[in-house]
């Protein structure tokens, strides 16, 4: 029983830091809107986090984003996820990225540098965000 809640305590910080990096590309714009918050919860959801657990884990995701300065932070552990669920992570940093049809310098310079700190080949990335684009 112990072992469960150890890796239940585990999923929750990683699925934190996940909504973390979420957030930090909803806010990079300086415009975070209903519409990206939507996005993140739904992506939390399909990686498998408990919907009892969604405010929480979005509260405590927005209190790391602020207090930290390094996208390093999210992706640490996310670099090791399986291919799917990388590109389940990048499409919906896409997603809230486009959501208000455009963008910018700094959030495409942050999907730059997700791509190389997670291992995911350009065009693959590009495949994705023109992907969403489209939608």
């Amino acid at each position: 029983m112990l072992f469960r809640k150890k890796d239940n305590d585990q999923k929750e910080n990683f699925l934190i830091k996940i909504c973390a990096l979420l957030i930090h590309a909803a806010k990079i714009d300086q415009d975070y809107t209903l519409q990206e918050e939507e996005i993140i919860k739904k992506t939390l959801l399909e990686l498998g986090l408990k919907k009892e657990n969604l405010s929480n884990t979005i509260k405590e995701g927005k209190i790391i984003e602020e207090n930290s300065n390094q996208i390093l932070d999210f992706t640490r552990e996310a670099k090791n996820l399986s291919d799917q669920k990388k590109i389940k992570i990048v499409e919906a940093l896409w997603s809230i990225i486009y959501s208000n049809e455009d963008a910018d310098i700094y959030e495409t310079n942050l999907m730059r540098r997700l791509a190389g700190l997670l291992y995911i080949d350009s065009k693959i990335m590009g495949d994705i965000k023109n992907k969403i684009k489209k939608k």
